[in-house]
């Protein structure tokens, strides 16, 4: 059977691969320490799932809107308006299965072939493929650990050519926990306004997982509201991954052509997942802050005990609940067995060596680092670190 070269020149999800892999071996009886996935071991909040039963009770069960529920769309707006400045209406809304076939959505009402897309490096890891997806060409700007995972204003303007198209900017960042400043992103704005032929897909998933105060979204900017596709959802928030409810805001042209494409190959998403949303915007947040601190105490909790770790290099992620250290310097170690030559070696190494899953930098575009989620309880954090220092103490040159 041959497959399509669309099919072909995708790669495989690596964070999916390696969480597959430490399942497998755990199902085989050995104690694996999953950090490679990015998801909340929280439950969805109780009121939640009673909002979602009360739905199937009252018969929520029928083919919903594409773009989504109206109720929905007016809950998405009101939590832009009153949490991010942001002026919209429910007919530039559309609400898709995760902020995953958001952001896909968006790549393909979007992009021509030929057509470039501006990704910072690291990047999460289905951006790139994405791209390639909708027969556009990935341009990545590198920012390493030295600039604290963050583009500067000078490294995207560089990166410009007559050929761009989009811009991916995720804040809170996958894989970095790099968040930019309403400073930041004002420089980068400031930038984007020379090029109003620019779209930016702002990549918003982990916005409440914050720990420096307000989030900015550069749609915010002077200018840029008209030019950004919004990206955000419950999945993080909420922990409500399995849900599968995520939302574009958009200007009212590419929210159109969305809802065309989703009308074409998903129709709109899960009815009950949606009235669990819409209740989930709406609701007391207490439980949103509660995890947010949850998150906030195990990143110091993992800073620290990475910080204990020779031949580490780690910065202080302000988001999202990753940790992405630069581990280079184990490349060209060995066990007496294992060689490391690259980061994809450390993450097998470790996960043989130490029982811990995590995924190489490569598959971020920093071939020098490691991820880790502390999207885990405290006791496994402490027993995975404990693990990976003993492991790494035994690679020598």
């Amino acid at each position: 059977m041959q497959l399509s070269e669309r099919i072909n020149r995708l790669a495989t999800s690596a964070t999916l691969a390696m969480s597959q892999k430490s399942a497998e071996l755990k199902a085989q009886g050995v104690d694996i320490i999953n950090m490679s996935v990015g998801e909340p071991d929280f439950n969805t909040p109780d009121a939640i799932k009673t909002a979602a039963k009360q739905a199937i009770d009252d018969n929520w069960s029928r083919y919903s809107p594409v773009p989504g529920y109206l109720d929905l769309r007016e809950a998405i707006c009101e939590k832009l308006r009153c949490e991010n400045g942001l002026e919209y209406t429910p007919a530039q809304i559309v609400v898709g299965n995760g902020a995953k076939q958001a952001v896909c959505n968006t790549l393909l009402a979007l992009i021509n072939p030929g057509d470039e897309v501006i990704i910072p490096a690291p990047y999460w890891v289905s951006y790139p493929d994405m791209v390639l997806l909708a027969d556009g060409k990935p341009v990545f700007v590198s920012a390493p650990i030295e600039q604290d995972f963050k583009m500067t204003p000078a490294q995207l303007e560089a990166a410009i050519t007559p050929r761009t198209r989009a811009l991916i900017l995720c804040s809170p960042s996958n894989p970095t926990g790099a968040v930019y400043s309403a400073e930041e992103m004002e420089g980068l704005a400031e930038v984007l306004r020379r090029y109003p032929d620019i779209v930016v897909i702002a990549d918003e998933i982990y916005e409440h997982i914050n720990y420096v105060g307000a989030h900015a979204s550069i749609a915010a900017c002077p200018g840029m509201k008209d030019r950004c596709a919004v990206i955000n959802g419950v999945s993080k928030a909420y922990a409500m991954t399995g849900w599968r409810i995520g939302f574009v805001a958009a200007p009212l042209a590419l929210a159109k052509g969305i809802s065309k494409l989703q009308g074409q190959y998903t129709s709109g998403p899960c009815s009950i997942s949606q009235k669990a949303a819409a209740f989930a915007f709406a609701a007391d947040q207490t439980p949103v802050e509660e995890m947010r601190l949850a998150f906030e105490r195990r990143k110091e909790l993992i800073v620290r005990l990475a910080r204990e770790i020779p031949g580490f290099e780690v910065n202080n992620p302000d988001g999202a609940f990753y940790l992405f250290p630069k581990i280079s310097s184990f490349f060209g170690k060995t066990d007496g067995t294992t060689t490391i030559h690259d980061s994809n070696d450390f993450a097998l190494y470790l996960l043989e060596a130490a029982h811990v899953a995590g995924v190489g930098g490569a598959s971020f575009g920093d071939p020098d680092c490691y991820r880790l989620s502390y999207a885990t309880s405290d006791e496994n954090i402490v027993e995975a670190m404990q693990r990976i220092k003993a492991a790494c103490a035994r690679l020598h040159d």
